[in-house]
């Protein structure tokens, strides 16, 4: 059983306090080094749990924006090069997906950094008049191949995120948000426990959990927090401008919601 796990920086072990994206590279690296090790933890549960080969996204940031410390990678496992891709998804070969070190849509009370793609420029994401955030928008991309999102980790707000639109998940919370700058880290052993149990676990929904799938064609709706900031993808084709903040349009790809 293949498996491929998307990754996120915000919800990962050990970063409590927001300052630490911004203290310098050190501080960042790090953040990195507690990436990779939720990481491996999700990568050894899943083998536990019966997977045969596994591939890691680095989700977080741009192009340019690396966070993975290749030489902490599970050797059993590979990384995609995002160096040459901009955004990916697993291919029909895979039967599950896992989010690990995700966080909570824009909006979430006590959601540590929540956000959905831009803190500063997006309020609030819509798909078929429903609010959503980057679970979902990856859970749909992981849809358009026939996959399921079978596994999160993050801070308590993500998990119950997870759970609120995917039913039958396993999560594994590694902090919990108070306020949005600042989370009350679990000690690491346990929450990469956490991690490596929840991915084993979520190998037996293989077959038994089908993908997220919305009513299509879907309507993506974003509502913008300036109306500056709305202006250039108002523009674009396709895109209907509702008011000075927002747009909308329909399809039916699933790859199509950004």
């Amino acid at each position: 059983m293949k498996v491929f796990i998307l990754t996120d920086v915000e919800g990962v072990t050990g970063l409590v306090d927001a300052a630490q994206l911004s203290s310098g590279e050190d501080a960042y690296r790090l953040v990195c080094e507690n990436l990779m090790l939720d990481l491996n933890a999700a990568i050894e549960g899943a083998f536990e749990g019966g997977a045969t080969e596994v591939l890691a996204w680095d989700g977080h940031g741009g192009r340019n924006k690396l966070n993975f410390i290749p030489e902490m990678l599970d050797g059993r496992a590979a990384a995609v090069d995002r160096t040459h891709v901009e955004c990916i998804g697993p291919d029909e070969s895979f039967q599950a997906a896992f989010a690990v070190g995700y966080h909570g849509m824009a909006g979430t009370l006590n959601g540590f950094l929540d956000h959905t793609q831009s803190g500063l420029t997006i309020f609030n994401w819509y798909i078929n008049g429903r609010r959503v955030g980057e679970l979902v928008q990856d859970a749909l991309t992981c849809s358009a191949a026939g996959v399921p999102l079978l596994m999160v980790s993050g801070d308590e707000a993500a998990c119950a995120e997870a759970r609120a639109f995917f039913g039958p998940i396993q999560t594994a919370a590694v902090k919990q948000g108070v306020g949005r700058s600042k989370a009350i880290g679990y000690p690491p052993e346990e929450a990469r426990a956490r991690i490596r149990r929840a991915a084993r676990q979520a190998m037996a929904l293989v077959g038994k959990v089908q993908p997220i799938r919305p009513i299509l064609p879907m309507e993506v709706k974003i509502e913008y927090t300036r109306s500056d900031y709305c202006d250039g993808a108002a523009a674009r084709p396709g895109v209907e401008r509702l008011d000075a903040r927002t747009i909308r349009w329909v399809t039916s790809d699933l790859r199509k919601w950004h």
